[in-house]
């Protein structure tokens, strides 16, 4: 199943695959319909496997655990970094990164349940995903999310590849953890940032699949 988050770009694929497979079955020299099938079959392979929509059970635990924060997005964690001060999560806070290769599902998913206040985005430039300043600098879209357990954010980065975040996000928004709520197109990354307080329950390198993978978990102090 195509995500409705892609299928613009979807169809545009699908229809230039097609086109190039159609050229295969012309009076064309054999080499150039051999090449111009393989490439449209490539191509069209490639679509369907980077704007699925693959199902991402929630897990049990975190039906049970509103402090628990899930993991956003499929991909890497790349960073866990400590910040002195995120003026959305009211002090000390801790951020942890997932690089998405083009590979990864792109669909993304609330890590957690609660009122989304604050939903901006910001125009930027396409570094890579990983690179350190990509949290700044880069094309993006952040939200901050209350939860019972205190304020998160996340954000939607675009890289070298992506050159595009979807999102269908409003604030004052009721939202669940582990529903879908956007997509980025090709290589990207997912940012959350959690107060210093929360208990980090991933490390750099390790592979994470969202809803399925705990984050973080929210001290219950911080409840409101």
């Amino acid at each position: 199943m195509i995500t409705p988050y892609g299928r613009d770009n979807a169809f545009l694929m699908l229809g230039i695959a097609s086109c190039l497979i159609l050229v295969a079955f012309t009076p064309v020299p054999m080499f150039i319909g051999w090449v111009t099938g393989c490439v449209g079959l490539v191509l069209a392979a490639f679509t369907f496997w980077f704007f699925r929509d693959s199902e991402r059970p929630l897990l049990p635990q975190a039906q049970a655990d509103a402090s628990l924060v899930m993991a956003p997005a499929d991909g890497q964690v790349t960073e866990v970094v400590a910040l002195a001060h995120h003026a959305d999560v009211g002090g000390p806070a801790t951020q942890v990164s997932i690089f998405l290769s083009p590979l990864n599902l792109h669909v993304n998913r609330y890590p957690a349940s609660g009122i989304i206040t604050s939903v901006r985005y910001f125009p930027g430039k396409y570094l890579m995903a990983f690179h350190p300043k990509a949290s700044e600098e880069n094309e993006r879209s952040e939200f901050v999310l209350q939860t019972a357990h205190g304020p998160l954010v996340f954000r939607q980065i675009t890289g070298f590849l992506a050159r595009r975040v979807v999102y269908k996000v409003s604030e004052g928004a009721k939202v669940s953890v582990g529903t879908r709520f956007g997509m980025m197109k090709f290589g990207s990354r997912m940012d959350i940032v959690l107060p210093a307080t929360a208990s980090i329950a991933v490390s750099v390198g390790q592979k994470v699949v969202s809803a399925a993978t705990i984050i973080a978990q929210l001290q219950a102090e911080r409840a409101a």
